[in-house]
């Protein structure tokens, strides 16, 4: 084979080599998973009695298994399932800790939060178990969904772990559309009334203290 040949061989492999690379992408063409957040709502708490400070503990809160992710869970029927292309920005066990801690900074009452090793008295323990977190399609898959937040709350005083209180919260909360734009404002309305009750009930276990 002569050497003009082999060059106009390399050539053309060459430039078919080319050719295939540029329709291949980096970046995959998908549809963008939207990412969205709960647990800036506004957390309106009765105002509880009067009375000194004290302090709380918060211990790590326990969440459903099936929800402490980033994926909306939903149910309908009993049949269990995720939104597609819906995300939160953080896991939801993560943003549901970041908004019990505001929902505490923003309350004038009694009851001050404080985390683990902040160096200040506790006098109550607060252990909180989020037990339902999810979407319900109660009237169809079809349908404008119900947003149910379900919490359970322990208090404990500090000084002999003797149980203060034992309480499950609740909220359910209609989304305006079967819609992800129109559900995470429900979940966001749900988690705030939740935390309302939580705090309320906080403020108002002052009395257990002494025992």
């Amino acid at each position: 084979m002569s050497p003009i040949r082999t060059i106009v061989r390399l050539a053309g492999v060459t430039a078919l080599a080319f050719s295939l690379s540029a329709c291949i992408s980096v970046f995959p063409k998908a549809k963008p998973v939207g990412l969205y957040r709960f647990g800036e709502a506004e957390v309106s708490a009765p105002k509880g009695p009067p009375g000194a400070m004290f302090g709380v503990l918060k211990a790590p809160t326990v969440f459903t298994r099936a929800a402490a992710g980033d994926r909306i869970l939903t149910s309908s029927q009993g049949q269990v399932a995720y939104i597609a292309d819906a995300r939160w920005v953080s896991a939801a066990s993560v943003l549901f800790e970041e908004a019990v801690a505001r929902a505490f900074e923003s309350d004038p009452g009694r009851a001050r939060l404080i985390g683990r090793g902040e160096i200040a008295k506790a006098d109550l323990v607060l252990r909180l178990e989020v037990r339902t977190f999810e979407t319900d399609y109660v009237n169809g898959p079809k349908a404008a969904p119900e947003v149910v937040v379900r919490v359970r709350g322990v208090l404990n005083r500090n000084t002999d772990r003797a149980l203060v209180g034992d309480q499950v919260f609740e909220a359910r909360v209609k989304a305006a559309d079967n819609r992800v734009s129109a559900i995470v404002p429900a979940y966001d309305k749900a988690v705030a009334q939740v935390l309302a009750q939580i705090v309320a009930w906080a403020n108002a276990a002052g009395p257990g203290i002494a025992g």
